[in-house]
């Protein structure tokens, strides 16, 4: 997976490792692999390059418990022996080349000839193993699911045959690197599209958005009509290739409506309002209208595995509870860039193995600091102390005659009806409104709510923008330009311009 695509995603909430190690044994296809690892033995044949014997796969089908009379029952034999070989859950001896050519048919009068399989070292991690253990065969099963769906389907292939039989690479128009690099990036769209504040953690992603978001340009206004075949098109190899990755319990997906496939004169077109067209009215027509053209989320066990190998491409991937045994330093710095609620539930784990006087005194010193990142952590900081008991109390009061610290103790103290708390001087209280602002302003950008807010710190404060461009804050003059486009009072927005001057010309960079 590319590093370049998304390189600092929001944090995810995963399930626990024995959870998720449930969940990959349950997987279908998982759960195939295992029970052909434990039916090889010494009959079993395999040819070169570890695939099982033509001969054997009835066999292998009827194992798993599969119609033997239908056709695909085979194929998906096939599938899960490639997967308990490629994952370890089979050791497999391939036959030996003594140089001489035979097939299978006899032609020349020779023998084919076989190696042999076994179950492997690795399968008693399937019942002994620790959940991580299982989670990692897992994942190497995903590796093979994830390989094989990039494939072209077979009728591209027959299609893309030569007069000799060869497969004809420029007539087929496939790049193995470009269609893995292409499912990489749709799940990584998928899983950012999951974790994101606001997205599609609580609901399956319409086909057509997914593929859109693959295909038309950012900047594009009305798609033409060529990027809306394009759209159509990625449908169509989506659906084939989420059909073949459910089975290993990475997502779960509706697949097109095979009527509507039907009813389009070929792939779907603007005009059955599939493609980019349904991708624009996902969230405006009938929820059952666009799940016709496809619908698929991100499993638990999914989210796990697409951060894996997020991980493992040097994307930072970021999960809620990874900090809990970290210092206070590095989890202010991280659960800024968080959501509120991410950085609620990252801040609750920290909390929860630490008492409260320790962790309050430690939030409070990581709290500190000029640095243009300072107003943000201390308002994680104020959001982390926010259900601490009387037993921090004690830490927050060595901190109220901290230039810095100061207005957040006192705020603290105030909501819990402390009496003998000592009024804040008036440059704490300017310095404590620029503090809050800027940190409003890094945490949500310009909200709708911040001109009220501005509007409330600035009302009880006679000739506040006279004063407070002299705050000894680096985010002064920053603060003021920001008040002076968004306060709701029109001549409190131009005193604020004034005052932002000055606090430059006082500043200068």
């Amino acid at each position: 997976m590319s590093a370049d695509s998304h390189p600092t995603l929001p944090p995810v909430r995963l399930h626990s490792d024995a959870e998720l190690a449930r969940d990959a044994l349950g997987a279908p296809l998982f759960a195939r692999a295992v029970r052909l690892a434990r039916w090889a033995g010494p009959d079993t044949r395999v040819g070169v390059g570890g695939e099982l014997a033509g001969d054997q796969l009835p066999e292998a089908a009827a194992v798993l418990g599969l119609d033997t009379a239908d056709a695909d029952s085979a194929g998906y034999a096939s599938q899960a022996w490639r997967v308990a070989v490629d994952t370890g859950l089979v050791d497999v001896t391939e036959p030996e080349d003594d140089g001489t050519e035979s097939d299978a048919g006899g032609a020349d009068g020779g023998e084919e000839r076989f190696g042999t399989a076994a179950p492997g070292e690795d399968l008693a991690l399937v019942t002994s193993g620790a959940p991580g253990d299982v989670l990692d065969l897992w994942l190497a099963a995903l590796d093979t699911v994830l390989a094989d769906a990039a494939v072209p389907d077979l009728d591209d292939l027959v299609d893309a045959l030569d007069a000799g039989g060869e497969i004809d690479l420029d007539r087929l128009d496939w790049n193995p690197g470009r269609e893995a690099d292409f499912l990489d990036g749709v799940l990584a769209n998928l899983y950012l599209l999951t974790v994101t504040e606001g997205g599609a953690a609580d609901g399956p992603v319409p086909l057509p958005v997914l593929a859109a978001s693959m295909v038309v340009p950012d900047d594009m206004g009305e798609p033409t009509d060529a990027v809306l075949e394009q759209v159509s098109d990625a449908m169509m190899r989506l659906d084939d290739q989420f059909r073949q990755l459910e089975p290993i319990g990475l997502v779960q997906f509706r697949p097109v409506d095979e009527e509507l496939m039907a009813e389009a004169d070929g792939p779907l077109d603007q005009e059955t309002g599939g493609g980019a067209g349904a991708a624009g009215g996902a969230g405006e027509g009938d929820d059952e209208d666009v799940s016709r053209y496809g619908m698929v989320r991100l499993t638990p066990l999914g989210l796990y595995g697409i951060r894996a190998r997020m991980l493992e491409a040097g994307v930072d991937a970021p999960a809620v509870g990874e900090l809990a045994e970290k210092g206070a330093d590095v989890l202010l710095d991280a659960v800024s860039l968080y959501s509120e609620d991410a950085a609620q539930a990252e801040i609750e784990q920290w909390l929860a193995g630490r008492e409260q006087p320790a962790a309050a005194a430690e939030l409070l010193a990581a709290a500190r600091g000029d640095d243009e990142g300072g107003p943000l952590r201390r308002l994680r900081c104020q959001q982390a102390l926010a259900p601490a008991g009387p037993e921090a109390e004690p830490a927050v009061r060595s901190v109220l005659d901290d230039p810095e610290l100061g207005g957040l103790a006192r705020v603290w103290l105030a909501e819990r009806g402390v009496r003998d708390v000592p009024a804040p001087d008036p440059e704490m209280v300017f310095w404590l409104t620029v503090d809050t602002i800027a940190a409003q302003l890094a945490a949500d950008g310009e909200t709708e709510e911040l001109p009220l807010l501005m509007q409330t710190l600035t009302a009880h404060h006679a000739g506040f923008f006279e004063q407070v461009w002299r705050v000894e804050h680096p985010a002064t003059a920053y603060v003021l330009e920001a008040m002076g486009r968004l306060h709701p009072d029109r001549k409190a927005a131009k005193e604020a311009r004034k005052a932002a001057f000055k606090a430059r010309s006082r500043r200068p960079a």
